[in-house]
């Protein structure tokens, strides 16, 4: 009689999902249930669960010493995922399943106590590297219509683990129903916030549209009410949809937070209150959870009354933004989590909102002033950019009827300057590194004497130029130039002075 089972699972560790061997071995001896291979405390609490499930689903739980080792021993176990694939071993090692080789197929899901296989978190990244090995993959059904949209034909959805034994044992053939696929991830633009909602601001209009041309870093001011956050609000329409590479990675960043994710094309909007910690932020905890950055990756992350931020939580956004990711370091791991991001932020000129606006008194004194503006470090501001001020509409603009420009019309444009950058340089501007900013922006002569008394005039720093010269780029773009013209790199400086 057969008293060892090798069974096979994927673990999660950031958005990737090494395998997991499982061994059940039942040996003489009393009678007790151990769990090895660095298990943390829901893993060993998986044991009252498989006992429960196995006897409620009519199975009988083996009287021996049971030991269940998680291989490799290196890598941190944690969750209830490996509840199922534990019950399925158990069940192998004692006879009960009458299957020569489970080989062929991967097991993830946990347990209640009636045998029901419940959902679980990170079931995308363990469907993605699991197809990659050849292998099935057995996961809850409720996990189901998060992998249909990208690895339809490893999924074998289950319910209960009755019909998981019935299935491997050829009594019962799974598929993948109909009802199991993703919802369209065309979104009605009709039912979306839309760039005609926006009165005047014809300035912030356009710095808009030069943002999501290149993928810029945005920074609003002005006092409050003008519409800041109206317009950040309506950026996601007007860029361009995902595409599938990125659609997949930001899934998976989703599927392993546990946030709902219906996998639209619309890039990710993400608006944490000022309250938020720097863990919230940029991700960690005692599981190493991604953060507001990482969920959203490929898309906007959306900082209102940036100064109210702590100045140390908005610091820790330095590397995410320069980097592309984060890496959160544990004492026994590395976490890696996709951060890639458009900033877009929005502030105050003072504590009251008022300062120097013609219609309201401001009660700041010039100390205030400055401590709240200080709030917000200049390592932070020269990572921005754009900066535009947002100043207060005339009296009754609201009033006028105005036919202003939709979205859709707004996006066309956009998605032309994305195109010229991906044939160029492979990436969208904002991205462009130092030698691809040399090959594929090069200046004139009177461009180069304009950046220079710029560069005097307004102390800029070399990552501050850098950036300049990629907007005027994407200024280009925008205007089917083949090569920076003065009137792009002037357009440009423009965007460069900080809030006065």
């Amino acid at each position: 009689m057969q008293h060892f089972a090798l069974v096979y699972s994927r673990a999660r560790i950031g958005i990737n999902a090494p395998l997991i061997a499982i061994e059940v071995d039942l040996s003489n001896g009393l009678p007790g249930f151990s769990i090895v291979g660095l298990p943390e405390a829901s893993v060993r609490e998986s044991r009252d669960r498989v006992r429960s499930a196995l006897l409620n689903a009519g199975f009988e739980f083996p009287a021996r010493r049971i030991t269940v080792n998680l291989a490799p021993a290196d890598i941190p176990k944690e969750g209830s995922r490996f509840d199922l694939p534990i019950a399925i071993g158990i069940l192998a090692a004692s006879g009960q399943v009458r299957c020569q080789d489970l080989s062929p197929w991967e097991f993830v899901g946990e347990l209640g106590l009636t045998s029901e296989v419940r959902r679980i978190d990170a079931s995308l990244p363990a469907a993605i590297q699991c197809e990659n090995t050849g292998r099935k993959l057995v996961l809850p059904k409720s996990n189901a219509i998060e992998i249909f949209e990208f690895a339809p034909n490893t999924l074998i959805p289950v319910q209960s683990l009755s019909e998981t034994v019935a299935y491997l044992q050829g009594q019962q053939p799974l598929t993948v129903t109909p009802d199991l696929a993703a919802p369209s991830r065309d979104l009605d633009c009709d039912q979306q916030p839309d760039f005609s909602d926006i009165t005047g601001q014809h300035a912030a209009r356009r710095a808009l549209e030069i943002a999501a041309a290149g993928n810029h870093n945005l920074l609003f001011s002005g006092p409050p009410g003008t519409g800041k956050t109206l317009m950040a609000s309506r950026l996601p329409s007007i860029l361009p949809p995902l595409n599938r590479e990125e659609l997949l990675e930001t899934s998976s960043i989703y599927s392993v937070s546990g946030d709902s994710f219906h996998y639209h094309q619309q890039r990710p909007f993400r608006a944490p209150h000022h309250t938020a910690s720097a863990v919230a932020l940029v991700g960690g905890g005692s599981q190493a959870r991604p953060g507001e950055v990482s969920l959203a990756h490929g898309g906007v992350l959306f900082l209102d009354e940036l100064p109210e931020y702590p100045r140390k939580v908005l610091d820790v956004l330095r590397e995410p933004l320069e980097a592309g990711e984060i890496t959160i370091a544990r004492a026994n791991m590395k976490v890696r989590y996709p951060a890639r991001f458009q900033l877009i932020a929005a502030m105050n000129p003072c504590p009251c909102g008022y300062h120097k606006d013609p219609l309201h008194e401001c009660r700041c004194t010039p100390d205030q002033v400055v401590r709240y503006r200080n709030r917000v470090s200049g390592p932070l501001l020269d990572r921005i950019d754009l900066f535009v001020h947002v100043p207060r509409l005339p009296p009754g603009s609201l009033q006028q009827t105005q036919d202003n420009e939709k979205s859709a019309s707004i996006r066309q444009r956009v998605l032309a300057a994305r195109e010229q950058q991906q044939q160029r340089s492979g990436c969208c501007n904002a991205l462009l590194s130092v030698s691809a900013l040399r090959d594929h922006c090069s200046l004139d002569a009177a461009c180069s004497d304009l950046l220079v008394k710029a560069e005097a005039r307004l102390g800029l720093s070399p990552r501050a130029q850098h950036r300049i010269v990629k907007v005027s780029r994407t200024i280009a773009d925008l205007d089917h130039s083949e090569r920076i013209q003065l009137k792009h790199l002037s357009e440009a400086l423009t965007y460069r002075q900080l809030p006065a």
